[in-house]
């Protein structure tokens, strides 16, 4: 499989001068298209920090990201909502939708960013929904879904821009059993059915069984990779 994203010595301070603190120390980290990928490690050990810069929304210290083969690290602030439009989809373990719009709204939000307007954007959002076993959620708002199902909302959005890797920071954390693995299967078939690049970060072991690969993180350092085989259907 091809790599989606390529980190090279990257480093991350926070702060300057006595009061720095090193997010992350010289990370070398290449994430496959077709996998997933699980960041794992105490809180505070850079995971969040690595993916965040992985995703063009935190500038690194020093050190290089290639996505798609294209150095993102250099680039001009106004290019990168662009790098983030074209390649990245995100979900978060907050859901981050929008409280006052329907789910079939919120994914029509996600395509108007591409330019996706109209019959067309109400169309795809409602074929989004569908994979995502929502089809009779299309007009419910946040409030009326439950964690798995508003999850399975920003999987949708996430998904609109049909990017290329998919970043999802502690997407299981507030959900039950059944929902945390409804929402891991959905991932799992992305990378394996679509071949997207998928990075978790997560303390929830229960995701293990999904993983392609389990990258630890400790004290902004890889300090261990282990690449796994399938052991479930």
């Amino acid at each position: 499989m091809p790599v989606a994203i390529e980190v090279r010595d990257l480093t991350k301070t926070y702060a300057e001068g006595t009061a720095a603190a090193r997010a992350l120390d010289g990370v070398n980290l290449d994430v496959q298209a077709g996998e997933v990928t699980l960041l794992m490690g105490p809180s505070g050990s850079g995971k969040t920090t690595l993916v965040s810069i992985m995703g063009a929304i935190l500038r690194p210290s020093s050190g290089s990201v290639k996505i798609a083969g294209r150095e993102i690290t250099g680039l001009p602030e106004r290019e990168l909502p662009a790098v983030r439009l074209n390649h990245i989809g995100f979900v978060f373990q907050g859901f981050n939708l929008f409280p006052t719009l329907t789910a079939l709204e919120n994914v029509e939000l996600a395509l108007k960013l591409k330019k996706v307007r109209g019959a067309e954007a109400r169309a795809r959002a409602r074929t989004l929904l569908d994979d995502v076993a929502l089809s009779d959620k299309y007009h419910a708002y946040p409030a009326d879904l439950s964690g798995g199902q508003k999850q399975r909302v920003a999987i949708a959005r996430a998904l609109a821009g049909q990017p290329d890797i998919v970043l999802a920071d502690e997407p299981t954390a507030a959900l039950d059993k059944d929902s945390g693995r409804t929402v891991m299967k959905l991932l799992h078939a992305l990378a394996r059915d679509k071949g997207r690049a998928v990075v978790i970060v997560t303390h929830d072991l229960r995701v293990l069984e999904y993983a392609d690969r389990i990258v630890r993180i400790e004290d902004g350092r890889v300090s261990d990779v282990a690449e796994l085989e399938e052991t479930h259907a």
